[in-house]
């Protein structure tokens, strides 16, 4: 077990120093001997883990990806375990794919730089699409349980509405981002809030039979 861990750990620690290098000075920046020396490694241990750069960069693409919506799915698993309301629930899920903090803000410059690279390489370009499908399909299904609850009315079909919400989250974070950079407006984090809060109202229509059982609205 032990050895499986620190394997583990070292693919965690080259990941992260892939991702230090694209924030500090871009994708093209990012080499085998450059990983190397700022994860403290040798160039042989990293060609160890990983044949070249692209299956390196592959990996540092799953790894910021899963930890993105390991945070969203967290936020999904405490809003279940405390009954909250599921349009509260998804607009914290979705608040974890905006850069407003240096946490995401690093994260977003990084899966933008591999996007870009997406477009003309195969294998990023299918994370880049399985990704983005499965935080659709997450959004639907939450659309969907606010169907059966009462949140969302019977005849709303929950595809498009999870594109639309996706959609704007994805606009939301470039614009988000531009501004931060610009240090111009007001607080990001209030305007993004806003935003989403907006989105989720079209969507959210009603009040989970729950909370209306209980003779409340529930909890924030």
């Amino acid at each position: 077990m032990p050895r499986i861990a620190d394997h583990e750990e070292r693919r965690r620690q080259i990941a992260d120093a892939v991702c230090r290098l694209i924030t500090e000075q871009g994708l093209d920046a990012v080499t085998v001997a450059r990983t190397a020396a700022t994860a403290g490694m040798s160039v042989g241990l990293v060609q160890h883990y990983f044949r070249s750069k692209d299956e390196m960069l592959l990996h540092a693409f799953k790894e910021v990806s899963a930890r993105i919506k390991g945070r969203a799915d967290e936020r999904i698993r405490a809003g279940i375990e405390h009954r909250r309301p599921i349009s509260h629930v998804l607009a914290e899920a979705l608040a974890e794919f905006l850069p407003l903090d240096e946490t995401r803000r690093t994260e977003f410059r990084v899966t933008r730089a591999f996007a870009g690279r997406a477009l003309d390489a195969a294998a990023l370009a299918v994370v880049d699409v399985e990704t983005a499908h499965r935080l659709r399909e997450d959004v639907a299904r939450a659309v969907h349980n606010g169907k059966e609850c009462g949140e969302v009315a019977p005849e709303l079909d929950p595809w498009p509405a999870a594109v639309r919400l996706t959609a704007v989250t994805e606009g939301l974070a470039m614009q988000v981002y531009r501004d931060a950079a610009q240090g111009t407006g007001p607080s990001a984090g209030e305007v993004a809030a806003a935003v989403i809060a907006d989105e989720l109202a079209v969507v959210f229509t009603g009040e989970c039979r729950q909370y209306a059982a209980a003779g409340g609205t529930g909890p924030a």
